[in-house]
């Protein structure tokens, strides 16, 4: 039994520039940490309406997303993240209430300067393989992560 608690889902977009191949990527307000953008999936919205709005509010870039590219749980939170491969169709990359920083990187740079848990998810989009299914404890995958295509 679950005792009521319940899981919460979540989207990481990653969002890659065609024309170079660089990764949108986000300093985050609250820990610092240099991660791609996204949030809260809302009652309302489809997980690429989310990841829509995630990064507009975020970074002021639009994107549209294209596919997904992997299934993340965070097993000390209970948060589900839905990782979708996005290109930027508009807007100007700027810092917001969420984002202290906002830079497009090399795609090896972004990888290394997140966090683990993170970083795959850019790697993971990068992929021809998959969609992934991983999980991790908020910073570091965990040994029972499981990479593959069930498509």
């Amino acid at each position: 039994m679950n005792d009521g608690v319940l899981h919460s889902v979540s989207v990481s977009a990653i969002v890659v520039r065609p024309e170079d191949g660089k990764v949108l990527v986000i300093q985050r307000a609250d820990d610092e940490r240099w991660v791609p953008p996204g949030g809260v999936l809302e009652l309302v919205e489809t997980p690429e309406q989310c990841a829509v709005r995630e990064v507009r509010e975020e970074t002021g870039v639009e994107v549209r997303p294209l596919r997904l590219t992997g299934v993340y749980k965070n097993m000390k939170l209970g948060v589900v993240s839905l990782g979708l491969l996005c290109e930027p169709i508009g807007g100007q990359a700027r810092p917001s209430d969420e984002a202290l920083s906002v830079a497009w990187l090399a795609p090896e740079e972004a990888i290394r300067t997140a966090p683990e848990a993170r970083g795959i998810r850019i790697a993971d989009a990068l992929s021809d393989d998959g969609p992934f299914i991983r999980v991790h404890d908020g910073t570091h995958l965990l040994a029972s992560s499981a990479g593959g295509d069930f498509g």
